[in-house]
């Protein structure tokens, strides 16, 4: 079984035409810690990140990978500004040696692609993850409604489904 977090990058601080250079808030980093808490109670710890290099996503990741010990990660260009197609085509590649991959990115994506997944429209404020588990063992069977949603969280609270 695959298993894939899907991480939406914490707060970030608006900035006038630097959008792929916009750091987190000081908000934004507790968000992250706060995630990274929630994902190490739930033993929630991916094998391996693939994230967007917009420097909020990266930050992100750094911070929530950091505190769980995660030094498997890389980052894709693809992510910044992917929509659901480039996302499904993103995961479907992933290389079958990971059974537990989290993909830290934007909105709308994040939002879109947990929907195509798993038919669940559920929105993904900053720093949200959600738990996406598959019936299969290779990534390239990835496709839409493949996915069930077994863990949802927030900043502010998490929630498990069966």
């Amino acid at each position: 079984m695959k298993k894939l977090l899907l991480i939406r990058h914490a707060k970030a601080a608006h900035q006038d035409g630097k959008d792929f250079k916009r750091p987190l808030t000081d908000r934004g980093v507790r968000d992250s810690l706060t995630m990274a808490d929630q994902l190490q109670t739930m033993h929630l710890i991916p094998e391996h990140v693939l994230a967007s290099p917009a420097y909020r996503t990266k930050a992100t990741a750094e911070l929530i990978f950091e505190k769980l010990g995660i030094k498997s990660k890389a980052y894709n260009d693809f992510i910044y500004e992917a929509n659901t197609h480039t996302l499904l085509n993103i995961i479907a590649g992933l290389p079958d040696e990971y059974n537990f991959v989290a993909i830290v990115g934007h909105n709308p994506g994040m939002s879109q692609v947990l929907y195509e997944l798993t038919g669940e429209m559920i929105d993904m404020p900053t720093a949200t993850a959600a738990l996406l588990a598959f019936d299969f063992d290779e990534w390239d069977m990835v496709s839409s409604d493949t996915a069930k949603l077994a863990w949802y969280g927030t900043p502010k609270g998490n929630e498990a489904f069966e």
